[in-house]
């Protein structure tokens, strides 16, 4: 059988930086709670995309939880929530007993629709909206923004998959008042599991950090006035992040030269589209997508890839028609919907080989051949 070839699996830096941090917390025995990896990961990290402060959470969803806790959402509020995402997006929103509305896409970014948007703000006041950054691609926040400042409403990014990408210059993660940040294993820098929240909200990150560590209160014995959580990120797994940001724009070039190879090779065959490059902004392309309308079906080509022991998935199920949320009201047009049914993820590995990528085309065309 062939080698794997994964859709998105984690790639350590050939000049081994991660293990130069990981030895330097072995040998200074910091190995849990805390240290100067995480200190310094929250550091570079924030400088990196463009913001004041951050904190080093153990998950992406731990970071959209305690945005929304900074935020003030409590039991009943309502969020926006895009409907396009994993569900870690919309999780959260629960564990604070609030209700999430969900909201469609636009075509060009498959990412939340302003208009669709717009719309819901007639019939709510939510107290947050949770814009996604899907697939790396930038949403339009221009019109985002705009729309939440009118309504006066806190604007949190999920960045999840897009860090390295751009919004007219301006790093994603860093435009609405909160950003987050996962490193799990698919991600574009890994820490084998990990999140960041950043603001540029000094106080609230400060409270972040102490609602992540139990929100332990400043006594001398164990003394808690607060429901707290145990989100912080350990400090061998900071120092693996520190490392991966040293070749964060090198793994943001192999995304972006493997969705364009994609592009180039695939977008003559009948009913194909991949997303355009965008006016607004420039993706990290986390993972390669595109759409399929015709007789060929996504199902029919991750089933052929597969056969050659080559990963790829279905795009995300829209939130609003998954089982645990369709019960939740839902603004927009089905434009999400139609992506789930015609849209596929492609291998997006960055230790594919250009061999590698050849064989996923060279499968894909051969359907079409038949």
């Amino acid at each position: 059988m062939n080698e794997r070839v994964f859709l998105s699996s984690p790639h350590m830096s050939e000049e081994g930086y991660e293990k130069e941090y990981i030895n330097e917390a072995f040998e200074t025995n910091w190995i849990a709670p805390l240290g100067e990896n995480v200190n310094k990961f929250e550091e570079e990290l924030a400088h990196y995309v463009g913001v004041r402060y951050a904190a080093a959470l153990s998950s992406g969803t731990a970071a959209i939880h305690l945005a929304l806790k900074a935020v003030g959402v409590k039991a009943g509020d309502i969020v926006f929530c895009q409907s396009l995402t994993f569900s870690a997006t919309a999780n959260p929103i629960l564990y604070e007993g609030a209700v999430p509305v969900f909201i469609d896409s636009e075509r060009e970014s498959w990412n939340m629709d302003p208009v669709a948007l717009e719309e819901a703000f007639q019939k709510y006041t939510p107290k947050a909206v949770l814009v996604v950054h899907l697939y790396g691609h930038p949403a339009k926040l221009d019109e985002i923004k705009s729309i939440c400042d009118k309504y006066h409403t806190v604007l949190i990014e999920d960045a999840a998959e897009s860090l390295g990408t751009t919004y007219k210059g301006q790093l994603t993660g860093s435009i609405g008042e909160y950003g987050i940040f996962s490193f799990n294993g698919n991600k574009i820098i890994t820490t084998s599991g990990g999140g960041m929240l950043v603001s540029n909200h000094e106080e609230r990150i400060n409270k972040v950090r102490f609602w992540a560590t139990q929100s332990r209160d400043n006594a001398p014995h164990y003394q808690h006035s607060e429901i707290g959580y145990n989100y912080r990120m350990s400090n061998v797994l900071a120092g693996i992040g520190r490392g991966q940001l040293k070749v964060l724009e090198q793994r943001v070039d192999k995304k972006r030269a493997v969705f364009h190879r994609y592009r180039d090779e695939l977008s003559d065959l009948s009913g194909v589209s991949f997303p355009e490059d965008f006016s607004w902004g420039v993706s990290n392309h986390w993972l390669s997508v595109m759409t399929i309308d015709g007789d060929i079906t996504p199902t029919m080509i991750r089933e052929e890839l597969e056969k050659h022991n080559i990963e790829s998935r279905p795009i995300w199920k829209p939130m609003h028609i998954q089982p645990i949320f369709k019960k939740y009201e839902y603004f927009g047009s089905g434009v999400s919907e139609e992506l789930f049914a015609k849209g596929i993820c492609l291998p997006s590995d960055t230790k594919m080989t250009e061999e590698q990528q050849d064989e996923v085309i060279k499968i894909i065309k051969n359907l079409w051949d038949r």
